[in-house]
């Protein structure tokens, strides 16, 4: 069964409490969003508040898609450019999809999703994106659309002796 998808959700306790629980799992699964496992809620958690104050500012936007159970099962948060030169796209952080739907196609739903909702700002042009190289992300990311623009090589310290590039997609939208 398909995700639902919400832009601007309300956030409600029971929103950033399956966010954060997300974000965890996400994480401790393996996923390359800014945390190595394992991780705990807590850990977690001052990020989460950073994006929701992105939000409350405006500056900041939540994509998130609900399973049918009514769960969290997938997120992106949409960065608004503040830069007067680089409002014409956003940049896209935090793409999740739970553990226990990988290998459903969500992780394409999310991004086809997240393309439409930016679709839908106000002058637009392109997403933008960063990858951790070495997991294969940035050919799931050219095969959703978004093309490699740039590799910063050994950005990435993921620990003592294992550091990985940084990859920059881009999806344009026209």
């Amino acid at each position: 069964m398909p995700l639902t998808f919400t832009l601007d959700p309300a956030v409600t306790p029971a929103l950033r409490d399956g966010v954060l629980d997300l974000w965890t799992d996400v994480s401790n699964a393996g996923g390359a969003v800014g945390f190595v496992a394992p991780v705990e809620r807590e850990t977690v958690r001052p990020e989460l508040v950073k994006h929701f104050v992105g939000m409350a500012e405006g500056r900041t936007r939540l994509l998130v898609g609900h399973d049918e159970d009514g769960q969290v099962a997938a997120t992106a948060f949409f960065s608004l450019n503040t830069h007067r030169l680089m409002t014409h796209w956003v940049w896209l952080y935090t793409v999740m999809v739970h553990p226990r739907h990988q290998g459903r196609g969500y992780g394409r739903d999310l991004l086809s999703a997240a393309a439409d909702a930016a679709r839908t700002f106000e002058d637009i042009e392109a997403i933008r994106l960063t990858c951790r190289g070495g997991l294969g992300l940035e050919r799931f990311y050219g095969s959703c659309g978004y093309k490699e623009v740039g590799r910063i090589p050994g950005a990435i310290r993921v620990a003592p002796g294992d550091d990985r590039d940084d990859v920059i997609m881009l999806l344009p939208l026209a």
